[in-house]
Order: structure tokens, then C-alpha cells, then sequence
């Protein structure tokens, strides 16, 4: 890459990042010198927010510049219509999500929602966080086999991973059942994760047929959701601005000390002063709102590894993401190319992990 091209796509970047900050914050662009951008300039930011799963909050961020700032007509239509898109996914997404878990409820089970629709609750507009997946939790092995039971007895096929996750389509929209509610593979910690959830539990949603983790195990869930896929193939913005939005609305609710106690009992004192750098300086987390105040000087290792592969690293080059078992082993090489961002900030669980995945090729 020339000096030129590298000039003109941090200039992208940033641009991206201030439409971001603007529609996660819903507040005006902190840098409007930014603009006007030329309009292959416009597609490259649009198709880095494709990348990233933030078109619809990037597309909030549009709202707040001035009509002469704007993008070129055709593609602002464009991005019109796929944030209308993302709404549609969402509305249906909902609609499912409450037709499932009534299912359940209706058959004495409690699903734990994680993630997804539960954190798109804290934003502003939850329409235009992009959807994924219905990600569900049971407590027990119990009431997790008596769910997927009840998923067979109306006829819906059911993948089942080594794992213990399991998959399957419900009214057009992927499930997945979780055996362990935290990405934490470190075999020594467990014991300390189950008296955690059990000292912390779980909240009602008002009327809904669904809890959610209370905000402590909530924060600390997204923290290690993050860290698993940084180690691994990859992440993205968009689960960045959900630890964000995360907490910006519950930290008010957690013990700061408790959290930081916690968090480096964990094997996280080197990784989370890293990525509340990148919360902050990336996406306007006042830091304030931190689980508690540690912030590495730059979030530039955290960085590179957004931009380098988007969304769970699908847009990075080295993967073809053709294949379960290339997928799986594409994973296990990831950590090697990764290594040594792994075991400066992460090294007891990134060890775990990859163990994990090197058994996993042989199930």
C-alpha cells in the first residue's frame, strides 16, 4: 500500500468512526474538517460499515451533518434502504424471539437471553443495532434438554456442536443454545464463575418471557465474548459499541472494586485496561462510565485487528470461510498468527483456548 492509499484510508477510518461516535452517542460529529469526503471515499466508508455490522448506526451518524456534508444521492439512498433493511430484520427478529421463549415459558422453562436483542435494549434506537443470532442460556442441564426436547417434538431440526451448543431456524431466524453462559475456557477458573453467577444471577424483564444476566455478570459476559473472538479469527466494531452502550447504562449498577477484583482474579488485568482504550479513545465512552479505571496509553493492538478482519474476522483474506471443519481449523491457525498478542494480554485463557480448538479438530 502507498503512503497515498495508507493517507486515504485512515482518513475513511476515522471518518467511519466519527459517524459511529455520532449514532451511538446521537450527537453531532466531533470532527466535521472530516467532511465533505469525495464519493469513492463515501463507498469505502459505507463498505467498511457493511464490514463491521454498524451500517444502521453509522446511517444515525449521517443524520447529524449538515445537507452539504452529506454523501453522494445514490448512496445515501442506498444506505437508506439498507438500514430500513436492518429494522425489518430486527422487528422480525423480536417477534420470534417472543414466540420462542413464550413457547418455553409456557412449558415451565426460564431462557436466559445473552447478548444480541438483550443488549440492543440499552440503546437508543435498538432498531438499528444489526442483528445476528437468538443466543439462549438454561441454567440447568435439565431445563436445557427439556428445551431442545421440546424444539424436537415439533419437528425442527437441531445441529448439535462438541461444544454443547446447539442450532437451529425458528420462524426463519438462527437459534443457538449455550451450554456455558461466559466464553471463559480457563478449566481453574470455573469454580470461581459458578459461585459468581450464583452470587450475581439473573433479572425479569418486566412482561417479557425471558431474563437477562444481571448488569455485573452482563459487563463481564460482553468483556469475554470480545476477548474469544480478538484472540481467535476476529472482531468487530459492532461488538464494541454493544460493550459500549453496556456500559454507559450499567455502571452505575456494579461495584467498581468488586469488578476490577473479579476481572483480574480472571487472568483480565493485562486485557482490560486494552480494551477500555479502545472504548474510549475509538468510540467516545466517557470514562467515567468504565467498569473501573484502567486504560492502557493507546488501543492500537486492538485496532489492528478490527480493521484487519471486520465482523468475527470474515473480511480478513487469510480466510475463505468455506466449510465447517476449514472454518474450525482456520480458527486454531488464527491463534497461532496471534500469539503473541495473546499471551501478552490474555496468556492463561488463550492457552485454554486454543487447547480447546486443537481437541475440537478431533471430535
Amino acid at each position: 500500500m502507498t503512503s497515498r492509499e495508507t493517507e486515504n484510508t485512515e482518513r475513511e477510518r476515522t471518518a467511519l468512526l466519527a459517524l459511529l461516535k455520532a449514532g451511538l452517542w446521537e450527537c453531532s460529529p466531533n470532527n466535521l474538517n472530516l467532511f465533505p469526503l469525495s464519493a469513492t471515499e463515501w463507498k469505502h466508508v459505507f463498505r467498511m460499515a457493511g464490514q463491521q455490522t454498524v451500517t444502521g448506526l453509522t446511517f444515525q451518524g449521517l443524520r447529524c451533518l449538515p445537507d452539504n456534508l452529506l454523501p453522494p444521492q445514490t448512496l445515501l439512498l442506498q444506505w437508506t434502504a439498507e438500514t430500513d433493511a436492518i429494522e425489518r430484520r430486527n422487528k422480525k427478529m423480536n417477534a420470534a424471539l417472543q414466540t420462542l421463549c413464550s413457547s418455553f415459558h409456557e412449558k415451565g422453562l426460564n431462557p436466559i437471553l445473552l447478548k444480541g436483542q438483550g443488549i440492543a435494549r440499552l440503546y437508543e434506537n435498538p432498531l438499528l443495532r444489526e442483528c445476528g443470532d437468538i443466543d439462549l442460556y438454561f441454567q440447568s442441564a435439565h431445563d436445557r434438554e427439556a428445551a431442545l426436547q421440546h424444539i424436537r417434538q415439533m419437528r425442527i431440526q437441531i445441529k448439535e456442536e462438541p461444544d454443547g451448543s446447539a442450532f437451529y431456524v425458528w420462524q426463519g431466524v438462527n437459534v443457538e443454545h449455550h451450554q456455558r453462559l461466559f466464553d471463559l475456557y480457563n478449566p481453574f477458573q470455573q469454580h470461581a464463575i459458578g459461585l459468581l453467577i450464583r452470587q450475581k444471577g439473573f433479572q425479569e424483564t418486566g412482561s417479557a418471557p425471558y431474563r437477562l444476566p444481571s448488569p455485573f455478570l452482563n459487563l463481564l459476559l460482553l468483556n469475554l465474548h470480545i476477548l474469544k473472538h480478538a484472540l481467535g479469527r476476529g472482531i468487530g466494531l459492532r461488538q464494541f459499541c454493544d460493550m459500549a452502550r453496556a456500559c454507559y447504562k450499567l455502571h452505575g449498577e456494579i461495584n467498581r472494586e468488586e469488578m476490577k477484583a473479579v476481572c483480574r482474579k480472571l487472568g483480565l488485568g493485562q486485557w482490560n485496561p486494552l480494551l477500555h482504550a479502545f472504548l474510549t479513545d475509538c468510540l467516545g465512552l466517557p470514562a467515567e462510565c468504565l467498569p473501573y479505571p484502567e486504560i492502557a496509553s493507546t488501543a492500537q493492538p486492538l485496532s489492528d485487528i478490527v480493521w484487519r478482519g471486520g465482523n468475527f474476522g470474515q473480511h480478513n483474506p487469510l480466510y475463505s470461510n468455506t466449510g465447517n471443519k476449514a472454518r474450525k481449523w482456520e480458527t486454531a491457525r488464527s491463534f497461532g498468527r496471534n500469539v503473541g498478542f495473546a499471551f501478552r494480554y490474555a496468556p492463561a485463557e488463550a492457552f485454554w483456548i486454543f487447547t480447546s480448538l486443537i481437541k475440537g479438530q478431533f471430535r
